[in-house]
């Protein structure tokens, strides 16, 4: 029993180190993307279908946020105020019409793309049909926007000039280029760090039992 005693620290330290190393590795991507927002109540909610389906009504408040995140949980919002009133307040109502207040968020220069600046934030009143979608409405007001080939907007404004939802290592590097759609970090699949660090674990533990056994004999 005393190798027994002897290996436990090792074992735990092992096993600390790999479960450790696990963890980090769960939270160390994301992926740089507009998200898209939609105002209720007074509070900014992540829109459950993308502005080219959505149809908000006359007095919506839609808001777009640039930025790097693992998924909809830890997404950024839009900041600043988001006030129908105030935004559309020099866009008098016209009949046959709608008009849907934007909130436009470039980010800050931690998400931007390498060798980018994010312009600074906007607000804008886009006066359209009353069957146009938020991507007809943002259309509107701020050109050029860029979609890739499965219609994920990758810019607003000409920002950025490049790259569409790629994913991103925690410093921000670019880990898989040209990526065309965000992937939730659960998607990336289990860590292998506690499969493999249990079966170290068990191996040591029954290497140190058969020295034990073996010094008895």
């Amino acid at each position: 029993m005393t190798a027994v005693r002897r290996t436990a620290p090792v074992l735990a330290a092992v096993l600390a180190l790999l479960l450790g190393a696990g963890a980090g590795q769960a939270h160390a991507t994301g992926y740089r993307y507009w998200s898209f927002w939609e105002r209720s109540g007074g509070h900014w909610t992540y829109a459950t279908q993308g502005p080219s389906l959505a149809r908000p009504d006359d007095g919506a408040v839609e808001g777009f946020r640039f930025s790097v995140s693992a998924d909809s949980g830890d997404a950024s919002k839009p900041r600043g105020t988001a006030d129908f009133a105030a935004i559309c307040s020099g866009t008098p109502a016209e009949s046959g019409t709608k008009r849907v207040a934007l909130v436009i968020d470039f980010g800050v220069p931690a998400d931007a793309p390498p060798g980018e600046t994010p312009p600074a934030r906007r607000t804008a009143c886009a006066r359209v049909a009353p069957s146009a979608s938020a991507a007809e409405a943002l259309a509107a007001v701020a050109k050029p926007l860029r979609y890739d080939a499965n219609a994920l907007l990758c810019a607003i404004s000409g920002y950025p000039r490049k790259g569409c939802g790629e994913q991103v290592s925690g410093s921000g590097a670019l880990t898989t280029p040209g990526r065309t759609e965000k992937r939730t970090a659960s998607s990336d699949g289990p860590s292998l760090g506690l499969p493999i660090g249990a079966g170290v674990v068990v191996l040591l533990a029954g290497a140190a039992v058969w020295q034990s056994r073996r010094r008895r004999v």
